[in-house]
């Protein structure tokens, strides 16, 4: 991103990204908190209005994006957590995550036996190229999705997969692929493509002329 702190802590609409990210869970009556994985000296974070939301609850980051949420479904274990629980894992940098979308995964998997993710079709012809950058094939995109967040997935099958996976040193980059380790089959919901992921400084500055379209 070319800046002088973590993506999260950059400002989109007079606040951070992270606060954007939290606000529409916070916003939201049928959650009852939320976790957030932090390095053990994030010097940002008590800064924030929101640090001392007694909804928040704050664990210690991992090297990876698994060990974070593993350390945060353990904390949420020594909370009194049940393994049928649900659990949503989002993204710390994807601050447009919609409210219709957020209801509409809570009441699609309310009574699944797996869990699913937010996901979008794939809407640009794919390429499959070889070391050199030459193009292989062109890849059929009728059945390719890009996986967003939240992901929802109960509480005991997703801390077993996650810890699984890790031990058995699988490549999983996201809690589905953990799921899906595991010999789970996740369910897609289709969400808004404007629920993009921070990645880029250009991502940032689409966000804030979206979001300075909308007034």
């Amino acid at each position: 991103m070319a800046a002088d702190r973590p993506k999260q802590y950059l400002s989109l609409g007079g606040r951070t990204i992270l606060e954007h990210s939290l606000g529409c869970f916070l916003d939201h009556p049928g959650l009852k908190g939320l976790v957030i994985a932090l390095a053990a000296q994030d010097p940002y974070w008590p800064g924030l209005l929101c640090a001392t939301d007694p909804r928040i609850q704050r664990v210690d980051g991992g090297g990876e994006r698994a060990d974070s949420v593993l350390n945060a479904l353990l904390h949420l274990h020594t909370l009194g957590a049940a393994d049928n629980d649900w659990v949503l894992v989002h993204d710390a940098a994807r601050p447009n995550l919609s409210r219709h979308d957020l209801d509409t995964l809570l009441a699609e998997l309310a009574d699944d036996p797996v869990g699913g993710l937010l996901a979008v079709p794939a809407r640009d012809t794919l390429k499959r190229v070889d070391k050199q950058g030459r193009v292989l094939e062109t890849v059929d995109r009728a059945s390719i999705w890009q996986a967003y967040t939240p992901q929802m997935f109960r509480l005991g099958a997703l801390h077993r997969a996650l810890a699984d996976s890790l031990v058995a040193d699988a490549t999983v980059t996201d809690e589905a692929s953990a799921m899906e380790w595991a010999g789970q089959a996740p369910r897609l919901i289709e969400g808004r493509s404007d629920n993009i992921k921070v990645t880029r400084p250009e991502d940032l500055e689409w966000l804030r002329l979206r979001w300075a379209n909308r007034h």
